[in-house]
């Protein structure tokens, strides 16, 4: 049935294939012949509600990843909002994460301005803010021209440090200093100060200052290792009988600071 709602060559997406099998530097103008008359006929299948929840051991739940990847090939432009629109839609953010970037990095500047939009938008989670901040990082980095836009855009968005989630502070640090951005070190150390970045992201502040070139690289203690220091130190600090089980209570000690922090780790 679905199949039928699309016209030649578009229909051929629905039966191209698993996308961990192909990679997203197919030439798809190429090899299925597309060009702009076919945007938006992609546009209608990389939103396809249908698709985009079809059974994950079908073909047809990939074609639109393969529509996103066509647009970007095609720097499709009238593309740019209906794209972004999917970030909160759909349930697995690991393809949104990984492949929404490269393909506003194709479409460029132009999807700079939705990009900025959505992350001052309310209400999204940190994990649908980051595929827009790594999104404008992309473009800000393939076009250095925009760089500087890009930075503000990012930076304005991490001074609201002290209401964003850390793990969102994180994710932003992270994209300035694939940005380079020397600017805002300041700002990034105040964030810092009052303990408002997930280190678990991007590392401390001494990591972040020598990864913008500002500083040598400190010798630091691995946190997750220290956590669990504490945690087994607290453990004997607290157990009333050395001698009763003690296997038993520190394996639960650590696995309950193990899966706190596994909880807390960056996606990818």
């Amino acid at each position: 049935m679905t199949l039928e709602t699309y016209s030649p060559p578009v229909n051929q997406l629905l039966t191209f294939g698993d996308c961990f099998k192909i990679k997203n530097d197919t030439n798809y103008l190429k090899k299925f012949g597309f060009t702009a008359e076919h945007i938006p006929e992609l546009i209608r299948m990389a939103v396809d509600e249908e698709l985009n929840w079809a059974d994950s051991e079908s073909l047809e739940v990939w074609a639109p990843v393969h529509a996103w990847r066509s647009l970007g090939q095609l720097r499709a432009e009238a593309a740019i909002d209906p794209l972004i629109s999917l970030f909160d839609e759909i349930e697995d953010i690991d393809w949104t994460s990984s492949e929404m970037p490269p393909v506003f990095k194709q479409i460029g500047p132009a999807a700079i301005p939705s990009l900025s939009a959505y992350l001052d938008k309310p209400g999204p989670d940190e994990s649908h803010l980051e595929i827009a901040g790594s999104s404008l990082t992309e473009i800000g980095t393939e076009y250095p021209e925009t760089r500087e836009e890009c930075v503000k855009i990012l930076t304005k968005k991490l001074a609201t440090f002290e209401e964003n989630p850390p793990i969102l502070n994180g994710f932003l640090v992270s994209n300035l200093i694939d940005l380079d951005a020397v600017e805002s070190a300041s700002l990034i150390q105040s964030a810092f100060a009052v303990d408002c970045v997930d280190e678990f992201v991007v590392g401390d502040w001494d990591e972040v200052q020598f990864l913008l070139g500002l500083g040598p690289r400190k010798p630091r203690q691995n946190i997750y290792q220290s956590e669990i220091e504490q945690s087994i130190m607290e453990f004997l600090k607290n157990r009333n009988d050395a001698r009763d089980q003690p296997a038993k209570g520190f394996s639960s000690s650590i696995k309950k600071t193990s899966q706190k922090k596994s909880k807390k780790k960056k996606r990818k």
